[in-house]
């Protein structure tokens, strides 16, 4: 029969770049927050500043100017504080406004945009958000600005900001499980008793699974990329390409070369190779478990990168348990030239496989929290070892829920069981 690989588009060390989101573009300014108020001229006396705070109960800062132009404003409870002291109507009631003006207000002109006029009235400091600011059209005063009105419009921008960011990471949620499907379903063609679980702990995630089918077997692969959420989700992006590309280029029956391929391709990608400076441009990568299971022979070659494979033959009172290396896939203290050893292995007829990455067996929980570990899914593989995969999966989804309790689940989990080998 034909293969049957899942294709992911390719990206190439040449041309591979991050493009820079673009920013969402808010056109609202310090205008929009202007409220036309009462001015006063600087050669008004403390008089006439009294009688508008008297005669209008709503102006609570009073901005000063000269020929139109703001020079100050004066806080209305400042002001009040200060006249009713002992003699000071007297004393000042016939002097400048002036005096009792604050001569530094924030003054901005009407069409600065929110952004920069969040920046400069927190450089401002408390004043700015409880005196409000001064709005201005070419130099001339305008009117007065809210502090309390500037943070609600900053929140509700906010609040936007999030809810389009939000909706791009369900709309990658969508492409990046669509991504998955083709592996999922060529899975679920070729292997009668298996069961995949990828549970990403965010929205998306930095798990992914690749499955294809060939005339003489199947390739299988689970990795656990850097990070979980959107850093993860991009990381798988550049991680699947890459396979997808060695697949092409050496084909499916070697997992080690397929791992050292991958590592190079992920190296060389991010930059991670030392420079003359010996400052890499990032450090992220991959753990793995690699599988190619030849039907005619019936073994499972397999390499793993700090990933291992565990094995249940069917007269085996334990798990069996292949160490994956400890070397990760495309960090910087991998070497470029690293080569995965193989271990092939015949499997007895009915053999469970199991992978996992360690968002099972680090999963806080449990009375004591601590991690869920792997002894307890090796007692409930063998508790359900007579039931088919599916079952076997969902006793491991229970035991790990219970485990978990009211714990916040730590990373992204991807689980794959199988029985593999024809019955005698």
């Amino acid at each position: 029969m034909p293969s049957l690989c899942p294709a992911i588009p390719s990206m190439r060390a040449e041309s591979f770049s991050f493009m820079r989101p673009q920013r969402s573009r808010d056109h609202r300014c310090a205008g929009d927050l202007c409220l036309q108020m009462p001015a006063i001229d600087a050669s008004s006396t403390n008089a006439l500043v009294m009688e508008t705070f008297s005669s209008q109960k709503e102006v609570a800062c009073l901005a000063v100017v000269e020929e139109a132009r703001p020079i100050g404003l004066i806080n209305r409870n400042i002001f009040l504080s200060m006249m009713s002291k002992p003699f000071h109507r007297e004393l000042y009631d016939k002097k400048s406004c002036i005096a009792f003006m604050d001569k530094e207000p924030l003054i901005v002109d009407a069409g600065m945009s929110i952004e920069e006029l969040t920046f400069k009235t927190v450089e401002s400091g408390e004043k700015a958000l409880s005196d409000g600011f001064i709005v201005t059209r070419d130099g001339r005063f305008a009117g007065l600005g809210s502090g309390l009105q500037l943070m609600a419009v900053v929140a509700a921008m906010q609040a936007e900001k999030n809810r389009q960011i939000m909706q791009s990471i369900e709309y990658a949620s969508v492409i990046q499980r669509s991504m998955l499907r083709a592996s999922r379903d060529t899975l679920k063609a070729t292997l009668d008793d298996a069961v995949l679980l990828w549970e990403p702990r965010d929205v998306v995630g930095g798990d992914f699974y690749h499955f294809c089918a060939y005339p003489d077997g199947w390739f299988g692969a689970i990795a656990d990329c850097t990070g979980h959420g959107v850093p993860g989700a991009f990381m798988t992006l550049i991680a699947s390409s890459s396979l997808t590309q060695a697949l092409a280029r050496l084909g499916p029956r070697d997992p080690g070369a397929l791992l050292a391929a991958v590592n190079r391709s992920v190296k060389e990608l991010l930059g991670q190779v030392h420079s003359s400076d010996g400052t890499p441009e990032s450090d992220d990568g991959l753990d793995a478990a690699f599988l190619w299971f030849d039907n005619a022979s019936q073994t499972l070659s397999f390499a793993g990168a700090r990933m291992a494979l565990h094995v249940l033959p069917p007269a085996a009172e334990q798990m069996e348990t292949l160490a994956g290396q400890r070397v990760g896939v495309g960090y910087v203290d991998s070497a470029i030239d690293y080569q995965w050893p193989v271990n092939r292995i015949a499997l007895a007829p009915a053999s469970l496989v199991f992978i996992a990455t360690d968002g099972l067996t680090d999963q806080i929980g449990g009375p004591r929290h601590i991690a869920f570990g792997r002894s307890k899914a090796f007692n409930t593989i063998l508790e359900q070892r007579n039931q088919p995969a599916t079952v076997i999966g969902e006793a491991l989804q229970r035991t790990l829920a219970d485990w978990q309790g009211e714990q916040a689940r730590r990373d992204d989990l991807t689980l794959f069981c199988a029985r593999l080998g024809n019955e005698p």
